[in-house]
């Protein structure tokens, strides 16, 4: 799944059908039915699923549902997969340090030769180009949640030589966000920092806490400064500032248009209450939203809410939104306060920011980094707890 992730999707398809099979594999499907999790998601893919009978467009409803076909499997499957032994868990980890240390190489070679002009582009919100099919927002995601993985699992690694090449893979991973400088990604990174420095620090040693938190200010300031990437990035942000101070409202520019695509979904769903317009009309609701209140936009900038709350509200009403939300939250009822609480929280929390600006469950990317990664440490944090009850 992983290596399909970043290099073809027809091998991420496969790899989920797999491990759905492989975790569901003799099991009876009356168990099936003791999930809840599972069963509330089943719930709000109904709902979405009906919109079919008031969806105009059944081909791009099939799209959308195609798409959610892993919130069927990857739950359940994992539900059911045994626990794993340090050796796998440490298999694991050096492979996907593997995979993402040469998948930012193969980023970075593109500077070679070409510095200026892929530095430039940061000044129009262009970055370097990444695997994962460019798809470089959900990609720095799964960066940013292989380097938080690794800290977790750092305590069971067996060996030196392990410990310092993941340790060392962590340290080229969070430079390479700071180069590749996608917003998601690396105010995450910051936010990982500070939230584990806090975590481990503030009841102990105080002043270290501190002196931690205004490091990273330093860092953040400097990279600004010295880094030519992360530098123009900033400087297309001060520029979104001005203009939205002096008025100018357009969809040519991406963040504008974001705001454009939430007022025009609101306003759709306030039309739309109970049913929504559709899982197969959103695209064709939010293009009539464009040309009635921002005529003028070209096709190829109309988008979805870039929101996936407001996506989901849009495509088939409140009654599922809150269906889905309540799916959303459902997990946080695993959270202990320790270690392993603080560390599926984060990444809970981390998988939940980034659909608050974009439709990220709306492609198969954003769907996979985001069940991937959540059940991945929801599994290592029912895991321990089992092996603690055993210890007890």
């Amino acid at each position: 799944m992983l290596a399909g992730f970043l290099v073809s999707r027809a091998l991420l398809s496969f790899g989920m059908t797999m491990l759905g099979v492989a975790g569901l594999w003799g099991v009876h499907p009356k168990e099936w039915l003791k999930q809840k999790w599972w069963l509330l998601g089943v719930a709000w893919l109904l709902l979405l699923a009906l919109s079919y009978f008031w969806s105009d467009d059944k081909s791009y409803w099939a799209q959308r549902m195609e798409i959610k076909m892993p919130f069927l499997l990857l739950p359940l499957a994992f539900s059911f997969l045994p626990p794993f032994s340090v050796r796998q868990l440490q298999t694991y980890t050096i492979a996907i340090c593997c995979m993402l240390l040469l998948s930012a190489c193969y980023s970075v070679s593109f500077l070679a030769g070409n510095f200026s002009e892929l530095s430039n582009g940061y000044n129009v919100a262009k970055v370097l180009p990444t695997l994962a099919k460019n798809d470089y927002v959900r990609f720095s995601l799964c960066v940013l949640l292989v380097i938080i993985w690794c800290a977790y699992i750092w305590p069971r690694l067996q060996g030196k030589a392990t410990r310092w090449f993941v340790g060392a893979t962590m340290f080229v991973l969070s430079a390479y966000l700071h180069l590749l400088a996608v917003r998601t990604g690396l105010m995450l990174w910051y936010l990982f920092i500070l939230a584990y420095t806090v975590f481990y620090t503030a009841r102990r040693n105080k002043t270290l806490a501190f002196v931690t938190v205004v490091v990273l200010v330093v860092m953040a300031l400097v990279a600004i400064e010295y880094l030519p990437t992360l530098r123009n990035r900033v400087g297309y942000f001060n520029y979104m500032y001005i203009l939205l101070r002096e008025g100018e409202i357009s969809a040519i520019y991406s963040d504008m248009n974001r705001m454009i695509s939430y007022v025009i979904s609101s306003r759709l769903i306030e039309a739309h209450p109970l049913t929504g317009v559709g899982a197969g009309d959103m695209m064709t609701a939010m293009s009539a939203g464009y040309d009635k209140y921002y005529p003028g936009t070209i096709h190829d900038l109309k988008i979805l809410p870039h929101n996936q709350f407001l996506a989901i509200g849009l495509a088939a009403g409140i009654p599922t939104l809150l269906l889905f939300t309540a799916w959303v939250l459902a997990p946080l009822r695993h959270i202990r306060r320790n270690r392993d609480g603080f560390f599926f929280a984060i990444v809970w929390l981390f998988l939940l920011l980034p659909m608050l600006v974009e439709p990220m469950l709306e492609i198969q990317f954003g769907v996979f980094v985001y069940l991937f990664f959540l059940l991945w440490q929801r599994h290592a944090l029912l895991q321990s707890e089992g092996e603690q009850q055993k210890t007890v």
